[in-house]
């Protein structure tokens, strides 16, 4: 079992913009050939910050959403909220607070021999990472910049991260991969 925040980001460095949106990233559509699918397919469990979770939420879910979906994953998900969140019919999510330690215990047991996924965000992946749970990250890199908004990775690592890999994806993407120290 392995940690790994997975994310993208645009080249500056911001996974959401001002507003917390993702809409930023839609303008590029479905990323062919992506990891995605096959890094999905290898998750057991989810964390998830609680503004990740509003948006998806509030652009998926809520009564004002423009085509109403269904919950996406089929692994259980904790959302790390100091809030009340709207809850999402047929999902397995588990709204929890405080330090990531325990839950990520319950997180592992409950992925078995499959990874724990931190979808956002890079607040959430510094509490793994200042925990000693956070494995690798993979992040993909858009060519835009949003000049604010959520950080991807809002510490220092040091020492530096290993990279264990960088690929191209069509012409607005590259996808690095890499290995936290020490792990």
């Amino acid at each position: 079992m392995t940690t790994i925040y997975y994310t993208a980001t645009s080249l500056d460095g911001f996974i959401a913009d001002e507003n917390n949106s993702l809409d930023w990233l839609f303008q590029f559509g479905e990323l062919e050939p992506n990891t995605f699918d096959d890094f999905l397919a290898g998750v057991g469990a989810i964390a998830m910050g609680s503004t990740t979770y509003q948006w998806i939420y509030d652009h998926d879910f809520s009564a004002e959403a423009d085509k109403p979906q269904i919950w996406p994953y089929k692994v259980p998900a904790w959302v790390f909220t100091s809030r009340l969140l709207p809850t999402i019919e047929n999902a397995d999510v588990r709204f929890v607070s405080g330090d990531v330690k325990p839950f990520h215990r319950e997180m592992a047991i409950a992925a078995g021999d499959k990874n724990v996924w931190i979808v956002g965000g890079g607040d959430l992946a510094g509490q793994f990472y200042d925990a000693g749970l956070l494995d690798e990250i993979v992040v993909q890199i858009a060519s835009v910049t949003l000049g604010g908004g959520a950080p991807l990775f809002p510490l220092r690592v040091d020492p530096p991260l290993k990279l264990l890999s960088a690929k191209t994806y069509g012409h607005n993407f590259v996808e690095l991969h890499y290995q936290v120290p020490g792990k």
